[in-house]
């Protein structure tokens, strides 16, 4: 009986040890993961576009008579106030044509005269019965015809006095003027060939365009207040640029869907140049205390966004979420995640829900990790 009982209890003993080499052995083991905390924090909803910079005026100079160019007066690239004198015609045929019309005014100042007198003198022997009403009257016509001849001489003295003023090309706004496209010598004919280019770059402004699903939120957004953009300059996100929306177009295009904005920016300094391409970030809400993860914790599966938080015995569970927006390298979600609940950031290859983790060394998850510095990360609207 002895026997037995032991040979019973040995036989358990080996049983149990079997059991619990096979769970080790089947039981694969953590997987190494970082992670950090989800986090409150305002996150601003916004759009990032990219626009394209514009002359707050813009003037292509063209002769308004026909001439020969005598001298070009400024520098390429100039800033010039409004009414410098940028180019000159020769004057000459101007000014031969403003005495010949001088001239004429003069002969039918005379010639008036004339017939002014020779009206009161046949008007005086009218009523003394020397002459016909009929004589009278044809003086008196001669007299309106005459008239009528010096006001068309006086206007055209007003005709060729101004063309000799746009011998004289002045700036027509205050800017930079741009290369020179004509040179002394040059024959110009009016309004053909194009003699100057005078940008207005302070201020400046931005046109870019958005998806018309977003007309909504921009409405209510202008409701509130202004709207300001945040702008910066292709590959140097250093410099920024404040700037205000002063133009939503009053209806969307048709074959892009998208409605046309423009924003004003001081530029003061003069470091954007019209045609430039520039990146426009439009915010248009805030949303105000909103759960946040590092970009990295959100995965994309069939069914959605989704992230893996931590739970008890270092294993993971996953929670389906919906993204709300991006910035900085945080991601806004809705779902069931709180503030202080720890999600993983590296490492979702190899984890299954109830896997049990290992989180690696300086990755304990106190904070957020760092942005991203992919395209993932830049400030975008979640869809």
């Amino acid at each position: 009986m002895i026997r037995l009982a032991c040979t019973l209890v040995a036989s358990v003993f080996l049983a149990g040890c079997s059991d619990n080499a096979e769970k080790k052995k089947t039981e694969p083991p953590p997987v190494p993961v970082t992670a950090a905390k989800a986090e409150l924090k305002d996150i601003p909803v916004s759009l990032q576009v990219v626009g394209r910079a514009e002359a707050f005026e813009s003037v292509v100079m063209k002769s308004r008579v026909d001439g020969q160019v005598a001298s070009v007066l400024f520098t390429e690239g100039q800033h010039v106030n409004q009414g410098d004198v940028l180019i000159r015609l020769d004057p000459t045929d101007f000014a031969a044509r403003l005495q010949q019309a001088e001239a004429t005014v003069a002969r039918d100042e005379a010639l008036i005269t004339k017939m002014r007198a020779d009206t009161a003198r046949y008007t005086a022997l009218k009523e003394r019965n020397f002459v016909s009403e009929e004589k009278v009257n044809d003086i008196r016509t001669n007299e309106a015809a005459g008239a009528a001849n010096l006001r068309a001489s006086k206007a055209a003295v007003e005709v060729a006095r101004l063309q000799l003023s746009y011998a004289t090309i002045r700036a027509p706004i205050s800017g930079i003027v741009g290369a020179r496209l004509v040179f002394p010598g040059s024959a110009v004919k009016a309004n053909d060939v194009t003699l100057a280019v005078v940008n207005r770059t302070q201020p400046l402004l931005v046109s870019f365009a958005v998806p018309e699903r977003h007309l909504p939120q921009l409405r209510e957004a202008r409701k509130e207040g202004s709207l300001k953009v945040d702008v910066t300059e292709p590959g140097d996100a250093s410099r920024h640029y404040e700037g205000t929306i002063r133009f939503i177009d009053n209806a969307v295009d048709m074959a892009t869907g998208t409605i046309l904005l423009k924003a004003e920016l001081p530029n003061r300094d003069e470091k954007l140049t019209p045609g430039q391409y520039l990146n426009v970030k439009l915010v248009l809400e805030t949303i105000k205390q909103a759960v946040c993860v590092p970009n990295s914790a959100v995965q994309q599966g069939a069914d959605g966004s989704f992230l893996y938080v931590l739970k008890e015995g270092n294993r993971v569970e996953m929670q389906r979420v919906e993204t709300l927006a991006t910035e900085e390298g945080l991601t806004a979600i809705r779902g069931n995640v709180h503030a202080g609940d720890t999600v993983i950031t590296d490492g979702h290859l190899r984890l299954v829900p109830g896997a049990k983790v290992k989180i690696n060394d300086g990755a304990s998850g106190d904070k957020p990790s760092s942005p991203q510095t992919s395209a993932s990360s830049k400030t975008t609207l979640a869809k």
